[in-house]
Order: structure tokens, then C-alpha cells, then sequence
């Protein structure tokens, strides 16, 4: 296991490591230049030395000196004269003692034939003698980096500079001053020690540095790393006006802003989440279909209230629990899905029997991600369930064609009503004097021949197909506009209109007309609702993906034996109440994918709640499907 070091350690090992590195490549240049610079020096003495030397015997190769002229001739010998007067010429011997003893690196000089033997050497005592060969100091003045410092540093030795000598064209030998390293030793250990010496210093403080400006620079961390402990805690509180730390222009100050800020949304998230937690609890609550929902690893960690009536264990001892100490191979139900789940096999409606009787439909499908299973979703339903609701389907399929029979019997119910209307008044009109009663019964025709004609012309308005003309409102405008309808009848009945509007625009996608009617007619049937005034509130506010309305009055509220009937067509509990305003209420919220339902209480008032969708999330229904409430005028 790797040791872990904290940020502190690691900033600090990071800033030594770059000083480190700065001073060793630093110094490994400097080193190398000094290195460099002190070789070439030196063989460039021992180089100019050598090309003197060849000056003065190329020069006594050429005329011998007159030493060497008054030898005895040797007629079998002709180097011998050469040699002679080499060893005899003054100005090469002045220049050999001269070079040996006022140059510090150099060694000794010397001329050798080709055969070693040294011809002329600055050390008489080696003249004559064969002279070993040394290693060319080009070596170590083009060597690396290293041979040089071993060269400095290593133990003394000698280097050649070599030099060949000729005589007529033809080699005669060969010119070679020795180079000593003990004077650059000398020379170059002092500033190489000097080097090494301040880079050894300058590491430890290097630490020092790097460890002060840890703890500077890192000391904002703490801060921050506090500010996060309180925010995971929950200790977050919004600060009243910005902080020091937040008036900072510097990183810190811009990190600490992006922190509140993160906290901020944080909070908003979680609380985002505890709503949405509470509106999924209670969906499950009421979920008629058993609903569990498995992870990875099979185990459950969402599931139904229903859910309890088909495995028959409580909701608390299934979450968490592993799908096979759920259900056991023993029941037809666990035999099924423990199949299932083992050989990964997706189940759609399958209808089993349990073991008590009842039949239920099972559906099973895997949630995958990127061609991975990551889940899956069980779903168990009541089979007599699903056959109510698709006889309630039936029954809603029936009652639209028989609505779609009603209006066109009203219409050939409407042509004789107008025939009768309009032969009755020619009657009147033949007969100009009347008996009482023969009146009296004409007009009771006539009433009820014009309330006939209202109830068919009601209906005919109600199942009329319908176009929306649909556009972008802001519903808070049409709100204003039902109050100011509303305000005339609630003056005469002392009521009280209190609005409660969100100052957020609330953008909606419906038919202003059919929508402020809908809403007008909730409002009028409040206000009646209280002969004796009082105060009828309108709150209205977006929640998520969608639009409340809340208009609440205190009357009486609603009997409890006609809640379920107050959106039938024709239902009224009012004296002279037409029974239609609350039905085309509920037909127009159907048009605009919302919904309408209440809250009554005996005594205390009654709330109605109309939800409209955001605009841009409604699915409008086509207008082939939808019927007219437009010119359905009353209250119910």
C-alpha cells in the first residue's frame, strides 16, 4: 500500500523537488562550463607550446647548428647530425627551460623519433632514452561531463598534447608536451567546491521556503475546508451581508464565492429533493399497482404500499432486502420471478395465480444503461383491477358515442321546437281575444316550449366539436380579469375578493376565453356560496411543471352525499341553477390536459384546486376530440 502524504507534504516536496532540479541543472551547467572552459585552456597552452617547439626544430631541421657541424662526419649515420644539432640548437633549448619552469600545467617537452627515443627532451636525464607514450589530452578536453570531473577531482596523472614533426616531407618524429592536472586541480577544485557549496546551501532552504509557502498558501484551505464541514453538516446559514472572505478579489475570495454559491444550491437541491421525496412517498401511497424497484445487486430500494398486499410483508422489512429473501421458490409468484431474474428474461403482463386464490398480472423489465443492467422494475397488478378499469374504458367509449347521438338527436329535436315557437305566435296573433285559461295555457306552452329550447340549445353548445385557439398567457392577467368580472356580483352579496398572485409570471398555453370562463364560473359559484358575505380567497403559484389556482370560500361547503356528482352535467343543489357551470369547469380542464378537484369540509368552506401545465409541457388534446363549453353561460 502506497503511503499517502497530505497536501501540505506534497507542496512542500514539490517546491524542493523544483528548486532541486533548478540548482542541479544550474550547477551541472555552470560545473560543466567551468570544466569545459579550464580544459581548453589548458591544452591550448600545451598546444602553443608545442607549435613553438616545432618553430625552433623545424628550423634546426633545416640548417644545422654549427655544434653539430663540427662533429665528426658520419657518412652511414645521416640522422645523426639531425639529432645533434637538435640537442645542440640554444633556442630550442632556452625554450624548453623556459616553458617548464614559468607554466604551471606544463609537465615536460620533448621530441621523440619514431622509434620513442626521446631526441630532445626538457628533462636531460630522459634524452636518449625511450619516452612512453601518454594519453592524448583531446580525450579529456572533448571528453563528458563526468571524465572531466574525474580529471579534476581523480588522482594527478599526465596528459600528452601531440604535435608530428617532419623533415623533407618525411615523418621524423614527434613533439609532445605533458600536461599536468595537478595545477588544474588546484585551480578548478576551488570553484567547483565553491558551486557545490551554495547548492548544498541553497537545498535546505530551498525546504525552508517551500514550507513557509505551504503554510501560506494553504492556510486558506483550512478556511474553505471548515466552510465545507459546516456546509455536509448542515450549518450553512445565509449571511446576512457578504463577509471578508467574500470581499476578497483574490482566488481565495472568487473560491469562497463558488462555495456559498455551491451551498446555495446545495440547499435548494436538497430541498428540491426532500419535495420530491414527499410527492414520490405519496405516489407510492396511493399506487393501486404494486411497484419495487430493484438495484444492480437485486436488492430493493423503492417500493409500493400496494406492494404489501401481494408479497405480504411490510414495506419497512422489504427495502434493502435482497430479491430472493423476498420471494421464495416455494409460491408460484416467487417461482415465477426468481426465473425470471436468474436467467435475465423480461416478463410483460403475465398472469399467475397465487397461492391464496387471487390472480394478478406480473410485469418485469431490466433497466439498462449503455447495454449494462443497472436495475429493474417489478410490477404487480390486481387482474380484476385491470378488468374494472378497462370496462370503465368501454363504458367512457359507449358514453361518447351516445354523446355523439344526443347531439345530433338535439339538432333534429331543435328544427320542430322552432316550428312550434313560430306557429304558436301565429296563433296568438289569429287569435287576438283570448279566454283567461285559453291564455294562461298558451303561455304555459310557450314557457315551456322556451325552457325545452334552452335545455337542447345547452345541449347542443356542450357536444359541439370545438377548436382551441391556443396561445402563449400569462394566467395572472386572465386572473385579473375574472375579478374585475366577479367584483359587481360579489358587491351585492358582500363578499370579499382577497388575491393572493404570485409576483413570477405564471406562462401558460391555453384558450383565454374558454379558461376565464371556467375559472369565472368556480369564483360566481364561491360567491354564492356565501348569501351572508364573507371573503372568497384566489392564491394562485407555479409548482415544478405546473400552474395551482386555489379559490376558497367560506360557505357552508359541499353535503357529503352529492361531492361525487358536482361536475355531472345538469346537477345543481342551487334554486334556479342551471347545473352546467362546474361541468363545463371540468370539461374545459380536460381540454387543457389540467385537472380540477376539491376540498370541502361541513361548516368550514370549500377549496377548489385547477392545475394547468407550464407552457411548453402541455399536450394539448386535438381538436377533433374536444367538445364545446364555450357558450355554456351559468353556474351550477
Amino acid at each position: 500500500m502506497q503511503p499517502k502524504f497530505q497536501l501540505k507534504t506534497k507542496l512542500v516536496l514539490a517546491i524542493s523537488g523544483m528548486v532541486l532540479a533548478l540548482v542541479s541543472v544550474l550547477s551541472y551547467v555552470y560545473v560543466a562550463q567551468v570544466l569545459r572552459q579550464g580544459m581548453t585552456e589548458a591544452y591550448q597552452d600545451g598546444d602553443f607550446i608545442a607549435h613553438q617547439v616545432y618553430l625552433f626544430a623545424s628550423s634546426a631541421l633545416r640548417e644545422p647548428s654549427q655544434a653539430a657541424q663540427l662533429l665528426p662526419p658520419v657518412i652511414d649515420d645521416p640522422d645523426r647530425l639531425i639529432v645533434e644539432s637538435l640537442q645542440s640548437d640554444p633556442g630550442l633549448k632556452s625554450l624548453l627551460q623556459s616553458v617548464v619552469g614559468y607554466s604551471p600545467t606544463i609537465y615536460d617537452v620533448s621530441i621523440v623519433d619514431l622509434h620513442g627515443v626521446a631526441v630532445v627532451h626538457s628533462d636531460p636525464d630522459f634524452q636518449g632514452k625511450i619516452s612512453k607514450g601518454r594519453v592524448d589530452f583531446l580525450t579529456v578536453r572533448y571528453g563528458g561531463f563526468w571524465r572531466q570531473l574525474g580529471v579534476v577531482y581523480g588522482r594527478p596523472r599526465v596528459y600528452d598534447v601531440h604535435l608530428p614533426l617532419e623533415r623533407g616531407g618525411q615523418p621524423f618524429g614527434q613533439i609532445r608536451v605533458g600536461v599536468s592536472t595537478v595545477f588544474l586541480k588546484s585551480e578548478l577544485q576551488t570553484l567547483l567546491n565553491r558551486a557545490f557549496t551554495l547548492a548544498a546551501i541553497a537545498i535546505p532552504i530551498s525546504f525552508l521556503l517551500a514550507a513557509s509557502l505551504s503554510n501560506l498558501a494553504l492556510r486558506p484551505l483550512q478556511a474553505i475546508g471548515a466552510r465545507l464541514d459546516r456546509m455536509t453538516a448542515g450549518e450553512m446559514d445565509e449571511p446576512a451581508e457578504a463577509t471578508p472572505e467574500q470581499q476578497r478579489t483574490d482566488e481565495y475570495g472568487v473560491v469562497t464565492t463558488k462555495i456559498d454559491r455551491l451551498g446555495r444550491q446545495m440547499r435548494d437541491v436538497k430541498e428540491v429533493f426532500s419535495a420530491l421525496k414527499e410527492n414520490l412517498d405519496q405516489i407510492m401511497a396511493n399506487l393501486e399497482d404494486g411497484l419495487m424497484l430493484f438495484t444492480r445487486d437485486m436488492r430493493v430500494v423503492l417500493v409500493s404500499a400496494s406492494a404489501e398486499r401481494f408479497v405480504g410483508q411490510p414495506r419497512g422489512d422489504i427495502l434493502g432486502h435482497r430479491i430472493d429473501e423476498i420471494f421464495s421458490k416455494s409460491s408460484r409468484l416467487g417461482q415465477l420471478v426468481l426465473h425470471c431474474i436468474e436467467y435475465h428474461e423480461p416478463m410483460d403482463q403475465f398472469e399467475v395465480e397465487t397461492d391464496s386464490g387471487r390472480r394478478i398480472q406480473v410485469s418485469l423489465d431490466f433497466i439498462e444503461e449503455r447495454g449494462e443492467r443497472i436495475g429493474a422494475l417489478l410490477t404487480m397488478r390486481d387482474t380484476e383491477s385491470v378488468r374494472r378499469i378497462e370496462d370503465e374504458i368501454e363504458l367512457s367509449r359507449r358514453l361518447a358515442a351516445i354523446g355523439r347521438l344526443t347531439s345530433g338527436v338535439a339538432h333534429e329535436v331543435k328544427n320542430p321546437i322552432n316550428a312550434i315557437v313560430l306557429h304558436l305566435e301565429v296563433l296568438r296573433e289569429k287569435l287576438p281575444t283570448l279566454e283567461p285559461d285559453s291564455s294562461r295555457h298558451l303561455d304555459v306552452i310557450s314557457s315551456e316550449i322556451k325552457r325545452l329550447d334552452r335545455v337542447v340549445q345547452t345541449l347542443v353548445d356542450f357536444t359541439r366539436p370545438v377548436e382551441l385557439r391556443l396561445m402563449e398567457t400569462d394566467l395572472r392577467r386572465t386572473l385579473e380579469d375574472v375579478v374585475l368580472l366577479a367584483i359587481p356580483d360579489a358587491s351585492q352579496h358582500g363578499v370579499r375578493i382577497v388575491r393572493q398572485i404570485a409576483s413570477e409570471q405564471l406562462p401558460v398555453r391555453v384558450d383565454s376565453d374558454l379558461i376565464k370562463q371556467a375559472l369565472l364560473n368556480v369564483v360566481i359559484n364561491g360567491v354564492q356560496a356565501m348569501p351572508e358575505g364573507g371573503e372568497l380567497k384566489i392564491v394562485a403559484s407555479r409548482n415544478a411543471d405546473e400552474v395551482e389556482i386555489r379559490i376558497q370560500d367560506q360557505g357552508q361547503g359541499v353535503p357529503t352525499e352529492v361531492r361525487d356528482k358536482i361536475f355531472n352535467l345538469y346537477f345543481t343543489t342551487k334554486k334556479g341553477g342551471s347545473g352546467i357551470g362546474l361541468a363545463m369547469t371540468y370539461r374545459v380542464m380536460q381540454l387543457h390536459n389540467g385537472s380540477i378537484d376539491f376540498e370541502s369540509r361541513n361548516g368550514n368552506g370549500t377549496t377548489f384546486f385547477l392545475r394547468l401545465p407550464v407552457s411548453g409541457m402541455a399536450e394539448i388534446v386535438p381538436p377533433n376530440l374536444a367538445t364545446s363549453a364555450r357558450s355554456a353561460e351559468g353556474q351550477g
